[in-house]
């Protein structure tokens, strides 16, 4: 990997403060969660470096921690930019080239948008090869388990957003035959989206969750510190693809609608990826496409910034781009899982493996 760069990630607290803390150092679980939501919310803690990240047996980027929970960085968008821009200082201070955005880090900052003037490292909130890598798994799943039907209704929760629109967009490109229902809570924006791709697509709007009731595959896309989708939501036989972090489903969705299929959305492989000193919630191996972003401009030599706010086609093609000439080191969606647990896909069905 001679003339690359390295890279830094930022991380932060996802729904339970005490099990996402206890990552970065095992005995922080020890702590009660009250006393973590305040002193997270009350006291001006720096951000830490939680892992290295090694990746062909090389030492290429780092994963900083931003300490901040989820539910503080949306409810306090300007505390939140703060310490987002702490982190981005410790990435610089350790050297990297360029600093990827991770879960809410890159929703407080508009996409990295806020963060368009720095000079001293390159940008990216990770949001092109995650729409890359969602739209691999859409088609992987509708290949395999509409059982021949024809014209799969997918809906897109969270339509409006940077990976959302990206992701419709994509779609709309090659639409297979697919009807695309478009959900947000923002009209002007999803109706000007709809309006681009009605060439192209079937396509109607939607502004509640309840549309995807006659779905027959559900994309989460949307920016929420809680749990969105119940089990009366749900046409029967539906798959969800949760590609959401924090993530929008809950694993008693499973034991409520067991023929309903939930699968992990934007996860990459990375066979030799492994995170030392600390994780980020998966397996060696395994990355979130916001992560392996950040990995790929890094390992192929970028120097500036990458994807801010919406990424265009032209940006996922190019990210595309530089991921196949890392082929040998894997950067592609990772075989399907539901919760962490592998999964067998069949026709309108899948087993746990």
């Amino acid at each position: 990997m001679s003339g690359s760069g390295t890279f830094a990630f930022t991380v932060h607290p996802r729904g339970r403060l005490r099990e996402d803390l206890a990552r970065a150092w095992r005995p922080l679980g020890l702590v009660p969660e009250a006393v973590y939501d305040a002193a997270l919310r009350r006291l001006p803690l720096p951000p830490v470096t939680m892992a290295t990240a090694q990746i062909g047996g090389e030492r290429v980027g780092d994963v900083v921690l931003v300490p901040f929970g989820a539910r503080h960085l949306l409810a306090d968008v300007v505390g939140g930019r703060r310490r987002v821009g702490q982190a981005v200082d410790r990435a610089v201070a350790l050297g990297a080239d360029v600093v990827g955005l991770g879960a809410l880090t890159a929703t407080v900052t508009a996409g990295g948008m806020t963060l368009g003037e720095r000079t001293d490292i390159g940008v990216t909130n990770g949001n092109a090869f995650t729409a890359a890598i969602v739209e691999d798994q859409i088609r992987l799943l509708l290949d395999r388990t509409a059982g021949g039907g024809s014209r799969p209704h997918i809906a897109i929760v969270g339509a409006s957003g940077s990976v959302g629109s990206a992701v419709t967009r994509l779609l709309a490109r090659d639409p297979a035959g697919a009807r695309l229902t478009l959900i947000a809570r923002t009209a002007p924006r999803l109706d000007a989206l709809a309006a681009d791709v009605a060439d192209s697509v079937e396509v109607a709007v939607a502004h509640t969750i309840d549309a995807v009731a006659d779905a027959d595959l559900v994309v989460l896309l949307t920016a929420s510190a809680d749990t969105l989708l119940g089990p009366q939501h749900l046409a029967p036989g539906a798959v969800v693809l949760d590609a959401t972090q924090p993530r929008n489903t809950s694993p008693d969705l499973r034991v409520q609608r067991p023929d309903v299929l939930i699968v992990d959305g934007g996860i990459v492989s990375v066979p030799s990826l492994r995170l030392r000193g600390g994780d980020i919630g998966l397996p060696d191996g395994r990355s979130y496409a916001c992560f392996a972003e950040t990995a790929i401009l890094a390992l192929t030599g970028h120097r500036g910034h990458f994807s801010l706010g919406n990424p265009t086609l032209e940006r996922i093609d190019e990210i595309r781009a530089r991921a196949r000439e890392l082929s040998h080191l894997g950067f592609r969606a990772a075989e399907p899982t539901s919760f962490g647990a592998p999964i067998a896909l069949e026709s309108r069905s899948a087993v746990i493996a």
